[in-house]
């Protein structure tokens, strides 16, 4: 069977089969996932790779009230897709980071654009260290939204906070 855990922090995780409704639970046999928010309601889905079947897409619908932010990167100098990059979100003293990579697992490709949860945090500092060597910053992103960063560019959408 599938399985899907919960990081509780320090290295503990707790095991979510049953709460993550039939789509877990059912017997497939599967080789692979990617994560991303495919139907764009702004959480995070996923698409598993079955084997000798259609692929299954779980759609994450609970209804959360916790804030997001997605980032899409444009290279310039770097590869377009901004393969390598890596991207540092900053909110109330907390960092996430993540990397935008080719590949995630066996025969499957994660969503280019990286989502971020922010908690009850309405805004969001951005660190962007790309495969050229550039580092740029942007400064109280707003949450709930897409945000597009082109490579020496800066912004592409929701302009109207500044760049540090």
């Amino acid at each position: 069977p599938r399985a899907v855990f919960r990081n509780l922090g320090k290295g503990v995780f707790e095991e979510l089969i049953q709460e993550a409704g039939p789509g877990i639970a059912a017997a497939h046999r599967s080789r692979g996932c990617a994560f991303g928010d495919f139907d764009n309601d702004g959480d995070v889905d996923i698409l598993v790779v079955n084997l000798n079947e259609a692929p299954s897409l779980l759609r994450n619908d609970l209804s959360g009230k916790d804030n997001w932010i997605k980032v899409k990167l444009e290279g310039v100098k770097s590869n377009r897709s901004a393969i390598g990059a890596r991207v540092l979100v900053h909110y109330g003293g907390k960092t996430q980071a993540q990397a935008v990579m080719s590949q995630s697992s066996f025969f499957s490709c994660n969503d280019p654009r990286l989502h971020f949860g922010l908690g009850n945090f309405t805004s969001a500092d951005i660190e962007v260290y790309w495969p050229s060597g550039m580092h740029e910053i942007f400064k109280q992103a707003p949450s709930n939204r897409l945000v597009t960063i082109k490579e020496g560019v800066g912004l592409v959408a929701n302009r109207g906070w500044s760049k540090a």
